[in-house]
């Protein structure tokens, strides 16, 4: 046990925790006992509020993980996040404006609420709030996992369901502040976390390029340990089989970001069109933040930073590189401090996720389904009473579900939420689409997204010298890059031969695009009904200081 670290840690715990509670008396409206109030914090959060909100709930703790442990092992790789993060924002400047003008006006909630009045299907509107609630959980869930490598490093590292009972008590504690005060809790917890983690990154830049000989010396210890790896896809530069796969994952994560529920929930939550406009522009300074992270990838490997063992898969841990680095080269006051700023980093997020998840379960499958005359107290009601509901959920998956599994899950999500590409985005600007082209779309994309993605498998790596296995191989969903030449067209393989690797999540959605098109081109000629738009999207915007509509050509 690493009783200073525990001890810090705990403390500053135990402070966020209580900015949870008082949250709910923060800029609060006359009532929690309504959606907007608990679900989007009143629909009233400034420039600052929402750039730490919606920092907090993109660059989540998984991230803070994740990004240098796959520096770690697979090396350029895992720069992949950097340019996605640089583009994403130019990408969706305008339409999340937009799509705030439309919700604003028509009090949408959630994606699918827009969805529902752009075409006046219901049917439409449940497939994107499923997709939504199941792409979700278990980028819940790898919130936990982050938050547990921190826990393991600390020493408190058990077997079976009882060695994850210090995880179960942190997520009482959340639930409890998330059921209590909404998105306010995260918005303010939010504050503490990115102050906390801006400073652990920049000192961890600073002090330990310092202490192993400076970056010339940690790029050639990165170097030597991945030419002797007997993968073809590592190494400090990309080569020519992972740099299709690099750039459409930046693409394709791009694109998916702010089609997550929770992305657009923090930005629903924001009071006006220049507050978006303000965060668009200041977001991206979180990417240098990354950039810095993801170099720590390359020191891990100089100090000799080796993953715990999760002893319930008897397997390393490589999210656990990262913070077993902090453990070993920082004061133990320092590195409880880190270890803080991971663990609240999963908090902020995971509080986010549920509560966009509520959102869409309660607007979108309650009310449309179970009790269409549900009144805006039953609604708060029954939002607050599914967030527990999905956050236990992300737990079971800890708890019962291997971990690395969890992470293939949330490969898995993004492919997913990548299919409501065509009717949320794409519909915020026409409705040349047809609703029967976007549910054929989402039909094809999703089912030969899961299909690519059953069929990618990994072998087992074994140590040479003892023969034991050190990693063990997946026969499904081993991860979310495919080898071109495994890609078939009805046993058609147009690129027989080929190790490049390309995103699942990109080829899926030309898919959905193509089968789109098509359907939409026959139910036009057929003259099918195409349903009705009540979003006014295409003719209004919102005033700025009225918020009421008006015409585009008075704007």
């Amino acid at each position: 046990m690493r009783w200073t670290e525990l001890v810090v840690f705990s403390t500053l715990f135990l402070l966020v925790t209580v900015l949870g509670f008082v949250a709910a008396r923060w800029r609060a409206g006359t009532t929690l006992d309504h959606l907007d109030e608990w679900g989007l914090g009143g629909r009233k959060f400034g420039s600052w509020v929402t750039w730490f909100l919606v920092g907090g709930d993109l660059y989540t703790a998984y991230t803070f993980v994740a990004v240098p442990a796959l520096v770690f092992g697979a090396g350029a790789t895992g720069f992949f996040a950097l340019p996605y993060t640089v583009i994403l924002y130019p990408i969706v400047f305008l339409p999340l404006v937009r799509m705030w003008s439309v919700s604003r006006v028509h009090g949408y909630v959630t994606p699918a609420d827009f969805v529902r009045g752009r075409y006046g299907s219901h049917w439409l509107a449940l497939l994107i709030a499923i997709t939504g609630i199941v792409a979700t959980m278990p980028y819940i869930a790898l919130q936990l996992v982050g938050l547990e490598a921190v826990l393991r490093t600390m020493g408190l590292n058990g077997s079976g369901v009882l060695g994850h009972l210090p995880l179960l008590i942190a997520f009482v504690i959340l639930a409890l502040y998330t059921y209590q005060s909404g998105l306010r809790a995260p918005a303010l917890i939010a504050f503490v976390k990115d102050i906390l983690i801006y400073v652990v990154i920049l000192v961890a830049v600073v002090y330990l390029p310092a202490k192993f000989g400076g970056w010339g010396a940690i790029f050639d210890s990165a170097q030597a340990k991945y030419d002797a790896s007997p993968s073809k896809t590592d190494g400090i530069l990309l080569n020519a089989n992972n740099q299709l796969q690099y750039a459409t994952l930046a693409l394709g994560s791009a694109l998916a970001l702010f089609l997550y529920p929770h992305s657009l929930t923090g930005i629903l939550a924001s009071r006006g069109r220049n507050v978006i406009k303000r965060n668009m522009v200041a977001l991206p300074a979180y990417s240098l933040l990354l950039g810095l992270l993801a170099m720590l990838g390359f020191v891990a490997i100089s100090a000799g930073a080796k993953p715990i063992t999760n002893q319930a898969t008897g397997r390393p841990d490589s999210n656990t590189v990262i913070p077993v680095l902090f453990g070993q080269e920082f004061p133990s006051w320092f590195a409880g401090v880190a270890f803080a700023a991971i663990g609240i980093g999963a908090l902020v997020p995971a509080a986010i996720m549920s509560i966009a998840a509520a959102n869409l379960w309660t607007r979108n499958i309650y009310k449309e389904y179970l009790k269409k005359g549900a009144t805006p107290k039953q609604e708060a009601k029954q939002a607050k009473i599914a967030s527990l509901v999905v956050k236990f959920g992300a737990v079971a998956f800890i708890v019962f579900i291997d971990p690395q599994f969890s992470i293939d899950l949330q490969l898995i999500g993004g492919v997913m939420i990548l299919q409501t590409l065509p009717a949320v985005a794409i519909a915020l600007y026409t409705r040349w689409f047809h609703v029967y082209g976007l549910v054929a779309g989402w039909i094809a994309g999703m089912g030969w997204g899961m299909y690519l993605l059953y069929n990618i498998s990994t072998p087992d790596v074994r140590d040479e010298a003892t023969g034991r296995i050190v990693t063990a191989g997946r026969p499904h969903f081993a991860g979310s890059a495919l080898a071109l030449d495994k890609l078939s067209l009805f046993g058609w393989h147009p690129f027989a031969g080929s190790t490049v690797q390309v995103y699942v999540g990109v080829v899926a959605v030309v898919a959905n695009l193509v089968v789109a098109v098509i359907v939409t081109l026959v139910a036009k000629q057929l003259r099918v009904f195409n349903g009705t738009d009540e979003t006014n999207a295409d003719d209004y915007h919102v005033d700025e200081d009225s918020n009421r509509l008006k015409p585009v050509a008075a704007h």
